[in-house]
Formats: C-alpha cells, sequence, structure tokens
C-alpha cells in the first residue's frame, strides 16, 4: 500500500529515531569459515544408507511394515507383520572395528512405536534357530556401544545354525577380511519368504505363535571400494566391486562355500521387491545390478 511521506513536523524526530538505534547498536564480527575438517573416525565411518533406501521405507507408524529405523550403527526397513528388517544397511570401514567385547545382550529396539509388536530374545528359546545377526557383530566393535547396537532384535532374525555359523559366517569374515586389506563395504541384508529348517531338520514358517516369520532364504549385497573419501563418486562400473549373495535358510546351505550362493542385484530385487542402490545413477545402477560376481574370494 502507498504510503505518503512524513511531515516536516515529524522529520527531525524520524531522524532522531534512527541515530538513537544505530548509536545503540554492537558492531558484529562475521566469522571465517572454517577450513576445510580434518578426517576422523565419524566422517570416515559413512552413511549407512548411502546407497539408498530399498524400500522408500518412512519413520511413521502408519507405515508398520516399511517403517524406517535409523541407528547410528545401522539403518533398517521394518516389517512388523513379519516381526523383522526387510532389509539392513551398514557401512563397514576401518574406522568401525576395533576391540570391543561381543557383548551377547538382545534387546528390543527403542526405536520401535509402541503400538509394534515388540520381539523378546525369548521368542527363540528352543525354536532351533539361531538369533541371527543381519549387520554383524564383528563389523561393529570399535566400542561397547557399537557392538550393542547389533544385538537390538530389529537387527536379528531366525537362522538356521549351519548355515548362520558356517555359510554366512564365511562370507562376513570375507567381508573383513577385505577391509583389514584397505577396503570398505557398503552393504544391504535381509531375509525373504517364508519357510526355513531348524536344527532339528524341521520346516517352520512361524515363531512367537505367528508374530515373527521364518525366512526360506537370505540375501546379501556388498559394494567394495578402496577405502578413500567422496564414496558416492567413486562407486562406478570400473570403480567398485558387487556381490550379491542368495542362500537358503537350512542346514543344506553348507553343502557349498558361500560364493556358489552368488548372483546378480536384479536377481536379488526381483525375489525381494526392493529396489536396491537406488542413491546411484541410473546407467551405474543398471550396469552393476545385471552382472553376476566372478572376483578372487581367497
Amino acid at each position: 500500500m502507498f504510503r505518503s511521506p512524513p511531515s516536516r513536523s515529524c522529520a527531525p524526530l524520524l531522524l532522531a529515531a534512527v541515530l538513537l538505534l544505530a548509536a545503540c547498536q554492537k558492531e558484529v564480527e562475521i566469522p571465517a569459515p572454517d577450513p576445510e575438517p580434518t578426517p576422523t573416525a565419524d566422517n570416515a565411518r559413512g552413511d549407512n544408507m548411502a546407497l539408498g533406501n530399498p524400500s522408500g521405507a518412512i519413520a511413521n507408524v502408519v507405515a508398520a511394515n516399511n517403517y524406517l529405523i535409523v541407528h547410528p550403527q545401522f539403518t533398517a526397513g521394518y516389517d512388523n507383520s513379519r516381526g523383522q528388517a526387510r532389509w539392513v544397511s551398514w557401512h563397514l570401514s576401518a574406522a568401525w572395528k576395533g576391540s570391543a567385547e561381543r557383548c551377547d545382550c538382545f534387546e528390543p529396539d527403542p526405536l520401535l512405536p509402541a503400538s509394534f509388536y515388540a520381539v523378546s530374545t525369548f521368542a527363540y528359546s528352543g525354536t532351533g534357530f539361531d538369533r541371527g545377526h543381519l549387520c554383524p557383530s564383528d563389523d561393529r566393535d570399535a566400542s561397547d556401544a557399537d557392538n550393542a547396537a547389533t544385538f537390538l532384535l530389529t537387527n536379528i532374525a531366525p537362522q538356521a545354525p549351519d548355515m548362520n555359523q558356517d555359510t554366512w559366517f564365511q562370507l562376513e569374515a570375507f567381508a573383513r577380511d577385505l577391509v583389514a586389506d584397505g577396503y570398505e563395504i557398503y552393504t544391504m541384508a535381509g531375509g525373504y519368504g517364508n519357510g526355513g529348517t531348524n536344527a532339528q531338520g524341521v520346516l517352520t514358517t512361524h515363531l512367537a505363535g505367528g508374530a515373527i516369520a521364518v525366512p526360506a532364504r537370505y540375501w546379501k549385497v556388498l559394494v567394495i571400494i578402496p577405502d578413500d573419501s567422496n564414496d558416492l563418486e567413486r562407486i562406478t562400473t570400473e570403480g567398485a566391486r558387487v556381490i550379491a549373495v542368495d542362500m537358503p535358510n537350512s542346514a543344506s546351505a553348507t553343502a557349498q562355500p558361500w560364493y556358489a550362493y552368488r548372483t546378480t542385484v536384479d536377481a536379488v530385487e526381483q525375489s525381494t521387491g526392493l529396489d536396491l542402490l537406488n542413491a546411484l545413477p541410473t546407467a551405474v545402477q543398471e550396469a552393476l545390478e545385471e552382472e553376476e560376481d566372478a572376483g578372487v574370494v581367497w
């Protein structure tokens, strides 16, 4: 709205007020920008979900079967109808490694909404299934707090003991050996389907009266790059190695070494309905997902 200028009689008063206000103001020195930060253990740990959100999970109770859980140590897309995560995503580098002891402190996840079914460790008692880690305990031993986070039950799913302690473990150990050799790894893992075989050889579809689904198979995708900075920029068709694995949740998994279960990321996506590596440029994503790894594994 247009306003007429102040009258001559008001002008001196207005000028005096402006001068008084200016006199009362303190001179503020604008600080110079900080120099580029020195790399620390925290920023060397990377972003656990740097490669994307495979299911579009959100942290809202309306998405009970696709609920986003973000811990400093891992990120998960949780499915309340199955009592476990559809996927867990984490970054592994030397910054995550240390000498903290395994805590064996299985606990419900405090980030789960109160309306969700809270899995307890006792739900596994006497079932013949291991409380299987998705993000491994040994991938998070830089501190006691890091290790304890892997025992939150949103990171746990029922695994056939032989598969968990042999074939699945050998794949986990292979990844840690790569880190010791100077690599870093972005990993996603989960289970799908219904019906795994327990220690007694019994095919089982659910635990805890139906609250916890027993997956028929477990999958894992590893994106491996030399340890450095600007990770996403360095994940290219020539600069990254991608290993996708899909194995049965039964003792039969031990009939072959883990690398015999290598497949493509595309095949895992078709089986799970997830969109993996979706934070990468489309052309890079498509190229990496269609190739089955045939690299050296020892």
